[in-house]
């Protein structure tokens, strides 16, 4: 999507959630009973677009929808959060993205997707909004849609270039080279250093992303908080606070769509309190179910000094 004066994210991952809630994630092979299932609309980038736009973001999004019901509600649920949908493109003869989501009573969750018309972003449509991509204040992207043009929009952005590096994919070297902040969770990390990334060896992790090109590295660790590196050198972790979680579909989209609102919205504060803004955002979204309709709107995430510890 694009916040001009805040976020660009000028193409997402447009997907429509099937939650299924459960006491407890099956087994394989298992057949469980379920207590509920809603439908939503999600997909990481349209996800972090829309937690943006709640808290205020002046959003704008490039994307390829199917032509089917559920792209024409698509559309009118971007509308309502006051999205600009110029560039997001109908594609004919294709459906649009779903997931199906398994949802336990302690908020963990299963995901399996199917991208549907997300497999047709191109390069071509990043051209089209190549005024929008050069001239936005930041720029987020997702792993969802083909790299080809994740890659030719970091080229064309003349401001932040935030990568949420998801789902993990270890053909990116190109694209970091014109990365500002690459974001990743312990399980994308992980594939990205090749070892398993904990909280004690986090810090070399985080050193180790720097060198694939980005000038900071950031990576969620779930209920527990975030670390983060720059170039400067220094590494920072910055906790969560404790909740009772009744869903965490979504909720490092909240993060990333907060950070990057944030990043430019509040860009003369420190690095690890716009991070610990963000966390707070994440940690409101997991206290409620569903995806984009938990984000908090208009939440004022600056009320507090956030508390951090240099690694």
């Amino acid at each position: 999507f694009i916040y001009n004066w805040c976020i660009t994210q000028p193409y997402f991952y447009s997907i429509v959630d099937y939650p299924v809630y459960a006491p407890r994630l099956p087994l394989p092979g298992e057949t469980l009973q379920g207590d509920k299932f809603t439908t939503g609309f999600g997909g990481k980038g349209a996800n972090q677009c829309v937690a943006a736009a709640k808290l205020g973001g002046d959003c704008h999004i490039i994307c390829r929808i199917g032509d089917d019901d559920w792209g024409i509600k698509y559309k009118e649920n971007l509308i309502s959060f006051g999205i600009d949908i110029t560039h997001a493109k109908i594609t004919k003869g294709v459906s649009t993205g779903i997931a199906q989501i398994s949802v336990a009573a302690n908020g963990e969750n299963h995901i399996v997707i199917v991208p549907g018309a997300n497999k047709y972003l191109s390069t071509c449509d990043v051209e089209e909004a190549k005024v929008l991509v050069e001239n936005a204040d930041i720029l987020i992207s997702q792993l969802e849609t083909p790299l080809e043009t994740t890659y030719e929009a970091f080229k064309l952005c003349r401001g932040i270039k935030l990568l949420n590096a998801a789902p993990a994919n270890i053909n990116i070297v190109e694209i970091l080279k014109y990365c500002t902040l690459l974001c990743v969770n312990e399980v994308e990390a992980s594939m990205l250093v090749e070892f398993e990334v904990t909280i004690s060896n986090i810090k070399h992790a985080l050193q180790k992303l720097l060198l694939s090109g980005c000038k900071v590295a950031v990576i969620t660790l779930g209920e527990k908080g975030a670390a983060y590196s720059s170039e400067e050198g220094e590494s920072i972790f910055v906790p969560c606070k404790k909740v009772t979680p009744k869903d965490t579909t979504g909720a490092g989209d909240a993060f990333v769509g907060a950070l990057a609102k944030f990043m430019v919205s509040h860009r003369d504060y420190p690095l690890h309190q716009i991070i610990g803004a963000a966390c707070d955002v994440a940690t409101k979204s997991v206290t409620k179910e569903g995806t984009q309709i938990s984000f908090p709107e208009k939440y004022d995430a600056f009320n507090e000094v956030y508390k951090y510890t240099i690694l």
